[in-house]
Formats: structure tokens, sequence, C-alpha cells
């Protein structure tokens, strides 16, 4: 394979305008990812059913219970047992599809979350609850890796902040269900089955629908020309050119030249070399302070609410109401997605999270604490979309999963163990003491992002890799 036979698949795919076809493949990519979200959301939501069937005392837990030693416990090892699997499986799986392809890793994470989390919504004791929940989140930890470097790669640079808003907006659609969901059903026992426990499998039915529309997402034609799958790779840039061809009344905008990316064998050391070294070391830092934010709010927001001085029952309310405001977040940002710098975004975003937590520490009337959690959650999901695309430019095609994963491991570690902070701060100094801690690691990652990340604006990948 020549180098300019694969810089032409990147040329390519990197002249193609705005059309249904791209559109396409950017939804049904995005489809996956609901259900990592589904999945990370209803944690929060399902707490107090979980708590109030009493799968969290010592006695149910195992040897869970011994992680007491380092102040977690009832509810929060399966805080623990979540973040930590994500953990795991980024850091095992992260390189796997850089090695077997981004189809191949986005199609299997699937089968195994629906499958993992099935069990785990049998389960009757806190010990087995927490071991699928740590087993399903090894498998689905590397879905939105996957589907990251997926979207880069195959959308322009003209579109790619807007493909990132689009994916991130159905991503945080499903979390209005999810709470509505918990709302309504996490008080009762329907048929005699605990309401959470339907909350969950209803996430793993809904995955098995996205399973089956995979056909219609093609492989990254820029990872098949780096593993010297050139024919493959023609032939798909190829069909997508007919349709966003046909669209377009017959015509393409000319190909312009495009910097060479190297291809070849890859390892996790490629990450510290010379070249993405002070990338990876950014990225990492900033994704171990973002998720205290993120998270932090998002996974504790109806425990922050009764914190507050609300009802369990108003708690789940206000909850929900707040979800809705989730998918608005990257709408509004696909507005000016591609117009403004990626990391301006992103330092708008964690500037708004911390000022926005600040007030909710001191808000005490419901109308108050619902208009600060909307602010904190468009903001979150603004910064969050602007991110996934950000890290996922920094990286070439042969260590791009790899890198991406490795950086977003990090968020992951962190947020068990924030989990855990949070938790011990909540109980000895309310939500003030949340809010400081919060709005302190929106100040690391504004820092480590403003002083240390590349522009990417409009660039194209090879251009940021080369």
């Amino acid at each position: 394979m020549s180098s300019v036979t694969s810089a032409d698949i990147a040329a390519r795919l990197d002249r193609l305008p705005s059309s249904r076809a791209v559109w396409t493949i950017v939804l049904l990519i995005s489809l996956g990812a609901v259900f990592e979200f589904y999945d990370l959301f209803f944690t929060a939501y399902v707490a107090p059913g979980m708590i109030k069937t009493g799968v969290f005392t010592p006695q149910s837990l195992g040897f869970f219970a011994s992680l007491a030693l380092i102040r977690i416990g009832g509810f929060g090892t399966f805080v623990f047992s979540t973040f930590a699997g994500l953990w795991f499986g980024v850091v095992l799986f992260g390189q796997a599809a850089d090695r077997f392809g981004r189809k191949a890793v986005f199609t299997w994470s699937l089968i195994w979350y629906v499958a993992c989390t099935a069990i785990m919504a049998f389960q009757r004791t806190g010990q087995w609850l927490n071991i699928w929940r740590f087993i399903a989140g090894v498998g689905f930890g590397v879905q939105l890796v996957t589907i990251d470097t997926y979207i880069a790669e195959l959308v322009p640079p003209t579109l790619r902040g807007r493909a990132f808003a689009l994916n991130q907006c159905v991503s945080f659609g499903v979390v209005p269900v999810v709470a509505l969901l918990a709302w309504i059903m996490v008080p009762r026992q329907p048929f005699g089955f605990d309401g959470w426990r339907w909350v969950v499998l209803f996430g793993s039915i809904g995955a098995i629908v996205v399973w089956g529309l995979r056909s219609g997402i093609p492989e990254s034609p820029r990872w098949l020309a780096g593993k010297g799958r050139l024919e493959e790779a023609q032939a798909i840039v190829s069909a997508i050119e007919v349709k966003v061809s046909a669209e377009h009344g017959g015509t393409l905008p000319p190909l312009q030249p495009t910097a060479v990316e190297h291809g070849g064998a890859a390892s996790l050391a490629d990450i510290f070399t010379a070249k993405y070294r002070s990338r990876t070391v950014m990225l990492s830092i900033f994704n171990a302070a973002q998720v205290i934010g993120f998270y932090g709010f998002n996974s504790w927001v109806p425990t922050l609410l009764i914190a507050r001085g609300v009802t369990i029952t108003h708690g789940l309310e206000y909850a929900f109401i707040i979800a809705i405001s989730q998918p608005l977040g990257p709408l509004l940002g696909s507005v000016f997605a591609d117009r403004i710098e990626r990391k301006a975004q992103i330092i708008g975003g964690l500037a708004v999270m911390a000022v926005s937590m600040a007030a909710f520490a001191s808000a005490s009337t419901p109308v108050m604490l619902i208009l600060i959690g909307v602010a904190f959650t468009l903001a979150a999901n603004i910064m969050s979309y602007a991110y996934h695309g950000y890290q996922a430019e920094l990286f070439p095609t042969r260590i791009r999963s790899r890198a991406v994963g490795f950086a977003y491991s990090w968020s992951r570690l962190a947020a068990a163990f924030s989990g855990l902070i949070i938790g011990s701060l909540l109980a000895t100094g309310g939500v003030p003491a949340v809010a400081v801690f919060i709005g302190g690691a929106m100040l690391v990652g504004i820092a480590v992002i403003g002083i240390f990340g590349p522009s990417t604006k409009g660039l194209a990948l090879e251009q940021l890799n080369d």
C-alpha cells in the first residue's frame, strides 16, 4: 500500500459535504452510545430503590463489605464496582478497536452489555450484584472509546464538531427516559419484581434492538487502509460517495491535498513518544478532573437534592425535570460546534459547571435548585461532546483507540474514588463541601486544557498527527 493511496482515502472522506448518508451513519453509531449512558445514569436513579430492598447490608455484600476499610460501604460499593469495571475494561481492551476494527468491537461490546446487565438484574445479594456490575463495566467501558474513534475517522473536519454534538444529543436523550422510568417504576413492584430491576432490564432490551441495526454501519476506511486492506477501504468510501453524490446532484467537492499519516504496527508505548506524550498526559489529567464534576453531580443528583431538604419522592421528580435538559446541551452546542475552537468550548463548559455547583450549594427553593441543576447539566453536556471529539482528534489512526482509552481510563478511576470522596464530604460537610471539591476539579481541567491543549478547529486528522 502506498502512502499516496492511504492519503487519498482520507482526502475522499474529508471532502464529503453534509448529507443524509453521513448523518445516518453518525446516528446509527450514536445509538450504540445510548446504552453506556443508560447504564451510567441509571446508577443515580435506581439508588433509592436498591437501598430500600436491603441488598447493601454488610451481610449481603459478602467480601465487598471489606471495602469499609477504605470507607466504601452500602450503595457506594455499587458505584465503585461500576467505575472499577469501566476502568479495567478501558485499560485491558482499549486497544481492541485498533487491533480488531471499530465495527467488531462496537458489536461485541453491545452483546456483552446485554448479557451481563440482564444477569445482574436478577441478583439477590449485594455481592453478586456488584460482581456482575463489575463484569458488565469491563465490557461496555470500551464502547464509548470505540464510538469516539469511529466518528472522528468517518466524519470530515468541517462537520466533526456537529457530529459529536449529535452523538451526545442522542446519547443524553436516554437520560430523561431513565429518570422517568425510575420515577414510575422504582417505588413499585410490578408482578412482584422490584421496580429498579425493571429499569435495569429495559436497557438490555433496547440494546438488542440497536445490535440489529449494526449492518448499516461501515467499518472505518481509515482503519482498513492503515491495516493494508485497501480494496475494502475503497469500496466503503465509494459506496458513501455514491450516496452523497446522489444527494448533491451528482457532484462532490474536489479533493484537497492532505498530510500522510504513517501506519504500521502500534503499541501502548507509542502514545508516550515525543510527539504524543504531552497530549497523553494533558488528557489524562483533564479526564480525571472533569469527571469529578460531570458524574459528581449526575450520579448523585437525587441524593444531593435530598441533602438540600427534598423528600425522596420529590427528589426523583426534580431529578427527572433536570434530566429532561440532558440532550439540550449538545443540541445547543451544535449551533457553534464547528465555529468555535473545541478547547474554548471545553473551558467555557467547565467554568459554568463550577459556578453552577457553587450556586446549587446555597440554593434552597425547588425552583432555584431545578434551574441551577439545568444550567449545570447544559454546561456539562456541551463540555462533554466537545472533549469527546477533541481527544479523538489528537492521535493518529493506528493508536487512536488505545490512546483515547488510556486517557479516558483516568476518568473511570477518578469517578470510582470521587464517589467515595463525595459521599464522605456529603456526610461531613454537606453540599457546600461537595461544591468546593467539584469547583476545584473544574479549575484543574481549565488549566490543563487552556495551557497545554492544541487547537484543532477545521483541521484534518492527518494534519494534526502527521
